[in-house]
């Protein structure tokens, strides 16, 4: 039998945060919106977008509705993910779903015959790597865009403290909580808490803070860097080659 590397690489895993945890993503509306009017600013007629990470590919088919013409490749090393994409963009022009594995250098050669690229998106996926190699990410990232291209992260950042990162926590898990009980009005907040709190992916995270990271992406050579975004650990930020 073959050993996974990530709880995301088994299906109920992948298929329980599809459909009972991403919809209850504090500010996940405002996050889209922003993304994309970043992208309209600095890239207002992007031809070529990476969607990194991109588990059923819900950046990415966001971005299309924004711009038509774009041509959006799909990454994920998860193949349950990756199944999940499929069936979202099977009616999606202009796209193609890749599996690499972005954990090591290797993922580029994948991406070899569809560079540059214009925008380069990552949601929720870059903070289960170590700091270093997040920074090797980076600079990868930073090769495959062409001039000007735009790099924007929706992330998982770390807290100042631990008592910030409890009350997001706590924060969290009342959106969790909210948005179960549309499907299903007895579910009890201390069962929500438990399977956060025990959640099978928690192990994999190696968050690190926002600040840190846009430092990386300046020494990088990225310009215009910021964090656009940030509701407690949820954070937005990214720059331009």
């Amino acid at each position: 039998m073959t050993k996974v590397k990530s709880s995301w690489e088994i299906e109920e895993n992948a298929k329980y945060f599809l459909e009972s945890e991403r919809g209850a993503v504090p500010g996940s509306d405002l996050q889209l919106e922003i993304m994309a009017s970043i992208v309209q600013q600095w890239c207002p007629t992007p031809s070529n977008l990476l969607d990194l990470g991109c588990g059923d590919g819900i950046l990415g088919r966001f971005m299309i509705t924004c711009f038509p013409e774009v041509y959006a490749v799909f990454v994920d090393f998860s193949d349950p993910m990756l199944n999940a994409a499929k069936a979202s963009l099977s009616h999606v022009p202009n796209s193609t779903i890749l599996k690499a594995d972005f954990s090591a250098k290797e993922w580029l050669e994948v991406l070899e015959p569809h560079k540059p690229f214009d925008v380069i998106i990552s949601g929720f996926a870059i903070h289960h790597q170590p700091d270093q190699r997040k920074k090797e990410l980076y600079s990868e990232i930073y090769n495959l865009l062409s001039k000007d291209g735009v790099f924007l992260n929706l992330e998982h950042v770390e807290s100042s403290t631990q008592e910030v990162s409890m009350l997001f926590e706590d924060y969290y898990i009342e959106h969790l909580h909210n948005f179960q009980l549309k499907s299903n009005p007895e579910t009890s907040k201390e069962i929500v808490a438990d399977g956060f709190r025990n959640r099978p992916d928690k192990d994999e995270d190696q968050l690190a803070p926002v600040g840190t990271q846009c430092k990386w992406l300046r020494e990088i050579g990225f310009k215009d860097v910021d964090c656009f975004f940030k509701q407690f650990e949820i954070a937005l930020f990214g720059g331009r080659k």
